[in-house]
């Protein structure tokens, strides 16, 4: 399959060509936990379905960490790549890979270790940490091929191609549904069904995108020359990688922090939350992939010197970015109800009614965030991750202290943690424009 160069072309188009099959790709990668949320859900019962929204939250967090590793890395490639400096590309697919494979074993051996200290964090209440345990127990066993799809992943898309990331999520997706309704409803092996069809789901994308990328992708195959040790190479990747992974972790973090205030309301509101966060995710996933797919587009024009081109395309950027957010904001706040009964039974009434109540206050400001998602992938294309950590802590640490704050107050309660999260959106949205308004004067 061909790789695509983003230093040539219509800049629309071609940020739209790059962009939607990882929008594709990520929305299907969203279908292992929703798809256990949704079977879980309707088969199981409400307890089962907030320990699996609750492990979602936890996983999203740790994936977040190889995710970042993997993106930083993918911004050097892509510079690289528009350099055409490909000795130099395949050198750092070498150590990025040592390094975050590393870093994936020592991940996996903690959480094993620490999961009950995990679980006593987020404040899980009894009645659901049994179930959680189960689920967690075995998801852990998946985190080894989530790093290597996510690490080939990074690698086509550096290099241009995102439909192979996409074709193998496919295939996973499907697998996963098919597996979840075996183990669920015909073996009857309950929350621990739903979570051994996830792990075998991961398997089939991690270890058949590296297989095929080796036997189609000849110029991105591992060449004896190219593995050594080179302590500059190895601290640009890092640099990058780290920072990249901070912003993200720090991202799903504060996320966490919320989940266990979220747990403390009880079983009701983390059924709630556990169904319309996976809305959520895929109401303002494909701005995210957007974003990402951006700072592809910046990297390689960076590499190549194309100031002016990388001006157009943050203008191009930002339109499609607004005109999307638009059309979901209309979509979600609608048919809020209607959304959630794909997860709850309509005589959850209780749940229903604290799910629609997230929904609208979150889905009515999902530009801020979508502007965001932009600001982070052109800040780390442009060799300033630090900044994007910075973003990050100002809506996260907005999000968290808010959420505590006002949901101690009586009469907001819960409504107090949802408001906390478009509040730090716009506060770091402001940050990331007057950020932006001095690179153009330094360096563009």
């Amino acid at each position: 399959m061909k790789t695509l160069d983003l230093t040539k072309g219509n800049i629309t188009k071609t940020l739209l060509q790059f962009a939607l099959p990882m929008i594709a790709g990520n929305l299907l990668q969203q279908m292992y936990n929703v798809t256990d949320t949704l079977i879980v859900g309707r088969y199981i019962g409400r307890e089962a379905l907030a320990a699996v929204g609750s492990a979602y939250t936890l996983m999203t967090f740790l994936n977040s960490i190889l995710l970042g590793f993997c993106m930083g890395s993918g911004v050097m490639l892509s510079v690289c790549y528009g350099k055409k400096d490909f000795g130099r590309m395949k050198q750092g697919m070498f150590l990025s890979f040592v390094m975050i494979g590393l870093l994936t074993l020592i991940m996996n051996g903690a959480v094993f270790a620490g999961l009950d200290g995990i679980l006593a964090f987020l404040q899980v209440p009894q009645e659901v940490y049994g179930q959680m345990r189960e689920y967690l127990w075995i998801i852990f066993w998946g985190i080894a091929s989530i790093f290597l799809y996510n690490y080939v992943a990074s690698l086509l898309r550096a290099v241009g191609n995102s439909v192979v990331p996409l074709i193998f999520l496919g295939i996973s997706a499907v697998s996963n549904i098919i597996l979840d309704l075996v183990f669920v409803l015909v073996f009857d092996q309950g929350i621990a069904g739903a979570a051994w069809a996830t792990v075998l789901a991961q398997i089939f994308s991690g270890v058949g995108i590296a297989f095929y990328t080796l036997a189609k992708f000849p110029e991105l195959r591992p060449e004896r020359m190219w593995m050594r040790w080179d302590w500059q190479v190895l601290q640009e990747i890092f640099q990058l990688s780290f920072l990249t992974s901070v912003q993200q972790s720090v991202m799903n973090f504060g996320i966490l922090m919320v989940q266990g205030l979220v747990n403390s309301f009880g079983p009701v509101v983390m059924a709630a939350f556990a169904a319309a966060v996976k809305i959520d995710s895929f109401a303002y996933m494909p701005v995210q992939d957007f974003g990402n797919a951006f700072s592809t587009f910046v990297a390689q024009n960076v590499g190549a010197g194309e100031s002016g081109r990388i001006k157009k395309g943050i203008r191009s950027a930002w339109v499609c970015t607004f005109l999307f957010c638009l059309l979901i904001t209309a979509g979600v706040c609608l048919f809020a109800r209607e959304l959630l009964l794909i997860f709850i039974r309509p005589e959850e009434w209780e749940v229903l009614a604290v799910g629609v109540g997230y929904l609208r206050m979150e889905g009515a400001f999902y530009c801020l965030i979508g502007f965001l998602f932009l600001f982070y992938g052109y800040f780390r294309a442009m060799g300033r991750p630090g900044m994007s950590v910075v973003l990050t802590v100002i809506s996260l640490g907005t999000r968290v202290i808010l959420a505590y704050t006002l949901s101690s107050v009586p009469w907001i309660g819960v409504k107090g943690i949802w408001a906390a999260v478009p509040i730090g959106w716009f506060l770091a949205d402001v940050a990331g424009l007057l950020a932006n308004s001095y690179i153009f004067r330094t360096r563009l």
